[in-house]
């Protein structure tokens, strides 16, 4: 029962670190290049039609999820800005901080970090339409289009994950993804949260953004038999005028499928998601896990005393 009533806190890997977030407060622990480890807090405002929103079911899922691109962009920015510099250099940063960001001083952080996802769904929606219409001669009807159309916006999305994964950078990403994984697990479980309980622990998640992808290919699927795939601009048109349809039903699937992961015989309808997050995440090194472990207590520290007197930054 101690387990069912714990608090259920998200998260993201970001470089070099890992960001969890509470219903208070998001904290990200970054590694820097002094070997030393480096918090940024950042307050969760509250707003009040937006806390009316989050209770609604459907709308509910595109509240958070451009919430989270939002508050994650900030924390992303954190992160690639001091990972690899040396401490000493802090200064230097905050001087020239103004002119190598006038994008986000334009703009805001959290703006860019919206703009930038609905930019990347805009892509993986559209480019899959184009190459199924270009299957049509083979497969001319609306059930097979729509199939293809998925199977092209499948294929798109692992192939990808699979290459960015190659890079040096982004692997060390997914491993960090793997560690915040560990360390949700492991407490959701009762472990104390020592490295070697959360290497024990499964580097996958019902709960993650990988499967919440997934399942909006998967979704997309049964939501367009609902729409003509002709003439093609309609169906262009249809696709993005769904996308929010689409985030905000798979965002209920994402939760039912956490809701199910203790029972035998239901649990197999988050394995997808599970099955994609083999890429998405890769077996984290235990300074990695030190990390994830130190960013969720510091989370920890914050929802129950608040900032205190600490600063946005600690090393």
């Amino acid at each position: 029962m101690e387990k069912l009533t714990k608090p259920i806190y998200g998260g993201q890997a970001v470089v070099e670190g890992v960001m969890f977030a509470g219903k208070k407060y998001s904290v990200t622990a970054i590694r820097r290049k002094d070997q030393t480890i480096e918090y940024f807090h950042l307050p969760r405002q509250t707003n009040s039609t937006l806390s009316f929103l989050k209770k609604i079911p459907f709308i509910r899922g595109i509240i958070a999820i451009l919430e989270a691109s939002a508050n994650g962009a900030k924390h992303l920015q954190f992160a690639s800005e001091r990972y690899d510099l040396d401490p000493k250099d802090d200064q230097a940063l905050t001087e020239t901080k103004t002119e190598s960001s006038k994008l986000s001083l334009v703009f805001g952080v959290a703006i860019v970090g919206v703009l930038s996802f609905l930019f990347g769904k805009f892509l993986f929606t559209v480019i899959p339409v184009f190459l199924a219409a270009f299957t049509k001669p083979l497969f001319p009807s609306k059930i097979a289009q729509i199939l293809v159309e998925g199977t092209f916006k499948l294929l798109l999305l692992l192939a990808y994950i699979y290459f960015i994964s190659l890079t040096p950078l982004v692997k060390r990403v997914f491993q960090y993804h793997g560690a915040e994984h560990k360390v949700i697990n492991a407490f959701e479980s009762c472990q104390p949260l020592t490295v070697e309980n959360v290497q024990q622990a499964s580097r996958l998640h019902y709960r993650c953004g990988s499967s919440f992808i997934l399942f909006t290919v998967i979704v997309g699927v049964f939501v367009y038999m609902a729409v003509p795939t002709d003439p093609l601009w309609l169906r262009v048109v249809d696709r993005l005028a769904l996308i929010p349809v689409v985030l905000g039903i798979s965002f209920e699937v994402l939760q039912f499928t956490n809701k199910l992961r203790d029972i035998p015989i239901l649990r197999w309808l988050g394995y997808p998601g599970l099955w994609l997050q083999l890429l998405t995440t890769k077996e984290p090194s235990d300074d990695q896990v030190e990390v994830a472990i130190a960013s969720f207590q510091e989370l920890l520290r914050l929802e129950e005393n608040g900032e205190s007197e600490r600063t946005e930054a600690i090393r």
